[in-house]
């Protein structure tokens, strides 16, 4: 049998039928970006633990891709469509650069966005939107990741003034912001504040030695009697649901996101078996190649129609959280999947840099864990199916 012209995974399932004009064109716009910005170098800043995010957040500021799912103060306003399929598009390039964004649009910003009074927002949500300054979420602490409602950190007040002290972990751009939205218990609830990252007692020690989103800035927090004035409280917030409506933001990005990065392994993991040679044929010839293939693009294209599905709810205003696990959960957990096996197709080849396979693989154990672990995530999806709570 003649040999047929190769289909890219997702054509399988002729999901762009399921996209509309504009929303393709964002999609392809930030393809092109992560091509010619991201790829060539990416690699090299993975290595060597760096990343250029100021000079990055300019250019995708100009792309126009930060904060770009929320309305007025210089964003976009495009869909949520749209912004999923961006996210997909830059975690192609690398999970760093898709966190990167994340962070500042679904955490930063809408925090400010959403909760914020209007001189929060005008302060800025322009700034950040066009990528001139950088922001970052202090949420996560040393003890308390999946349980934020223990957080220590504490805020108290002092005349007119409020006084913060306590210490932040895994934040993402944390050394290199220049504002942080800071989580604290106060006397009365959870609550948010804007945190100018010159504020005397305010550090941002990075995190090294990191085998997983080496090209993203990690960092913790120190707070050590950081004080701020009444205006730096987020008025709209009180209570723990006010820091996780921002993380069911940056959750529904990794949905498309982490897809992203099995899309890019396994077109890779395409190329690579069609190019290479083994007993006197293309490696792609062979059964149990062709086999592993097809359960991947299977598994890929499965995850495209749920995350096109929840894109559509949100847009209509109805995409509930657990519908945000449901997609997390099974995204997430494909996808590493998917990036593990391509790497078995590369063999040797898939543990260097030269190819992105193991770079996503390592990049997505992260992706695993953060926003929300697996464990979290399905007893979300338990709590929803039984009615019974199973956290504690």
């Amino acid at each position: 049998m003649a040999p047929t012209t190769p289909l890219a995974p997702l054509r399988l399932f002729d999901t762009d039928h399921l996209i509309g004009e504009e929303d393709r064109a964002i999609r392809d716009a930030v393809r092109h970006f992560v091509d010619t910005k991201i790829k060539p170098d990416v690699g090299q800043w993975y290595e060597t633990g760096s990343l250029p995010v100021r000079e990055l957040a300019q250019e995708l500021g100009e792309l126009g891709v930060l904060g770009m799912h929320l309305e007025g103060y210089g964003c976009a306003g495009t869909s949520a469509t749209a912004y999923g399929l961006a996210c997909m598009e830059l975690e192609a390039g690398d999970s760093g650069i898709r966190s990167l964004v994340s962070v500042q649009g679904s955490l930063a910003m809408f925090a400010i966005w959403k909760h914020g009074s209007e001189e929060q927002k005008q302060e800025w949500l322009p700034r950040l939107a066009a990528g001139e300054a950088i922001g970052c979420f202090g949420l996560t602490e040393p003890d308390f990741g999946s349980n934020p409602g223990g957080m220590r950190t504490r805020a108290r007040r002092d005349g007119d003034d409020w006084i913060l002290t306590g210490n932040k972990m895994w934040i993402t751009n944390g050394s290199v912001a220049d504002v942080a939205v800071v989580w604290a218990q106060t006397d009365d609830r959870i609550r948010g504040f804007v945190v100018p990252t010159d504020t005397p007692g305010f550090s941002a020690p990075e995190i090294k030695k990191k085998l997983s989103l080496r090209a993203s800035v990690t960092s913790e927090l120190v707070l050590d009697e950081v004080r701020l004035p009444a205006s730096a409280i987020l008025p709209e917030a009180a209570g723990l649901s006010g820091p996780l409506s921002c993380l069911n933001e940056a959750r529904y990005g990794i949905i498309f996101g982490s897809l992203g990065a099995a899309r890019d392994s396994l077109e890779t993991a395409i190329t690579y078996a069609l190019e290479r040679q083994i007993f006197d044929r293309p490696l792609a010839a062979f059964q149990l190649t062709q086999a592993k293939l097809a359960d991947m693009a299977l598994e890929l294209g499965k995850g495209m129609l749920l995350a096109l599905h929840l894109g559509r709810l949100k847009d209509e205003g109805l995409l509930q959280s657990n519908q945000v696990s449901l997609g997390k959960l099974n995204n997430v957990r494909e996808s590493i999947a998917i990036a593990r096996e391509c790497r078995t197709i590369l063999g040797a080849a898939g543990i260097t840099l030269e190819y992105p396979v193991m770079r996503h693989a390592n990049n997505l154990e992260s992706v695993l864990t953060y926003e929300g672990t697996s464990e979290v995530h399905q007893l979300v999806i338990g709590q929803a199916l039984t009615g019974e709570a199973a956290f504690r």
